[in-house]
């Protein structure tokens, strides 16, 4: 896409709170004008939380791939790490045309939910694996649907396609599994713990510190947005590192 960037702020502050909880009480509050249109706090930590998410679930599929005892747990895993694959290249495509810093590593939240589901196995693997990711989908679904009904932003419009068709395929093939317990999860996803907002934000990325990309595996069938002037959908390089469960 070309044409030059305008943006009111020079630079954009890192989002503070990219859990469950809300960012700021301010929202809807415009902190760039772009040629896209009019960026918002909670525009910016969408696009960062969709980033934040793929630090996790992408390495947790490829575990789940390994450790899985079913083929639908295994199938599952495959989806996590083709549709994170296909999003993140998005986020790294879009984050630098709107001046959003990305993170680089998950949340402490985050990664303690790897470590609660990797460090079981057998049929508790599983059933860790189905139901905290059905909990966690299930949350961050109505947020995808909150942002593609009122950003004015088409870039995080695309954005928000995309994230809503992959949460709902990743519930889809959890809940495929067998193993997910809807009662369990309705009321886990519906009143999530209050904890602290250090917990819930991933740390900024060190200065110099090279961009984590998820590639996307050689049966990827999930592909990154087109953005608006963009009809190629051309992908940013995969220049970068690769993420593991020690580092999101």
């Amino acid at each position: 896409m070309g044409g030059a960037l305008s943006l009111t702020l020079v630079a954009l502050a890192y989002p503070t709170m990219l859990g469950f909880d809300k960012a700021s009480t301010a929202q809807d509050r415009v902190i760039a004008q772009t040629q896209w249109g009019p960026l918002t706090e909670q525009d910016r930590d969408f696009v960062a939380k969709v980033r934040a998410a793929g630090l996790w679930e992408y390495p947790l599929g490829k575990i789940g791939m390994e450790k899985g005892t079913t083929k639908e747990v295994k199938t599952a895993g495959e989806h996590l790490v083709d549709g994170h694959a296909a999003l993140d290249t998005t986020c790294r495509r879009i984050a630098p045309m709107l001046g959003i810093t990305l993170p680089n590593v998950a949340s402490p939240q985050q990664v303690a939910f790897v470590n609660q589901i990797n460090s079981s196995s057998g049929r508790e693997f599983d059933s860790n694996f189905a139901n905290i990711l059905r909990i966690t989908h299930g949350s961050i679904f109505n947020t995808v649907a909150k942002i593609r009904s009122t950003t004015k932003n088409s870039l995080v419009r695309a954005l928000a396609d995309q994230a809503n068709d992959t949460v709902l395929d990743h519930i889809t093939v959890m809940e495929k599994t067998g193993f997910v317990n809807f009662d369990q999860a309705l009321f886990q996803q519906t009143t999530p713990p209050k904890l602290p907002a250090s917990d819930l934000t991933p740390p900024p990325p060190q200065p110099g510190e090279p961009m984590v990309v998820l590639t996307a595996p050689p049966t990827a069938t999930s592909t990154p947005a087109v953005l608006p002037g963009d009809p190629t959908g051309e992908s940013v390089p995969s220049a970068g590192v690769s993420p593991s469960p020690g580092n999101g």
